[in-house]
C-alpha cells in the first residue's frame, strides 16, 4: 500500500513589519530624551530647542522643517512607515552585529596573516565583494596583535 501525502501552511510566521512610527524612538541631544519618530515629524521647533536644550539657527531650523516635511512623506496616516527603507533599515538592526562579517575573509586574514590578505585581494573581483578584504585586514591585525603577545 503506498501513500502520498501533501499539506499546504495555512499560515505564515508573523513578522513585525510594518513598523509604527510610534514605536521607533531616537534620543534628542545630549539630554538622553527620546522621542518617537512620529512626534519628531510633527513637533514644533521651539519644543525641539527646549527638549534638544540646544538653540538652533535660522538655518538649521530651515534644515529641520524640511527634514520633518521629508519624515511627514514617509509616514503614513495610521503611523506606519511607507518607504520600505525604514523597514529595511529596521530589519537589518533586528539581525544583529555579526551579519555583515565576511567569515572566509576573517578566517585568511587569521590563520595566514598579511599573505591572507592577498589571497582575499586575488580572490575578489574588481567590483566583487569587497568585505571580505575588509575581514581579511581585521584578521590579520587580530592576528598580529595574538603574535605580539605571544612573543611579549
Amino acid at each position: 500500500m503506498t501513500g502520498y501525502s501533501f499539506s499546504k501552511p495555512t499560515s505564515h510566521p508573523e513578522s513585525r513589519f510594518p513598523i509604527n512610527s510610534r514605536e521607533v524612538f531616537i534620543p534628542v541631544g545630549n539630554t538622553g530624551h527620546l522621542i518617537s519618530l512620529m512626534d519628531l515629524s510633527q513637533i514644533s521647533v521651539k519644543d525641539f530647542e527646549n527638549l534638544s536644550g540646544k538653540k538652533m539657527k535660522f538655518a538649521d531650523k530651515v534644515k529641520f522643517k524640511l527634514g520633518q516635511r521629508e519624515l511627514r512623506k514617509k509616514i503614513n496616516d495610521d503611523g506606519t512607515f511607507n518607504s520600505k527603507k525604514f523597514e529595511n533599515y529596521f530589519e537589518a538592526s533586528q539581525k544583529g552585529l555579526l551579519t555583515g562579517i565576511s567569515w572566509a575573509g576573517l578566517a585568511l586574514g587569521l590563520f595566514l596573516s598579511l599573505i591572507g590578505v592577498l589571497i582575499a585581494y586575488l580572490i575578489t573581483s574588481k567590483e566583487g565583494n569587497r568585505s571580505m578584504i575588509k575581514w581579511a585586514w581585521i584578521g590579520a591585525i587580530i592576528s598580529l596583535i595574538i603574535w605580539g603577545a605571544v612573543l611579549i
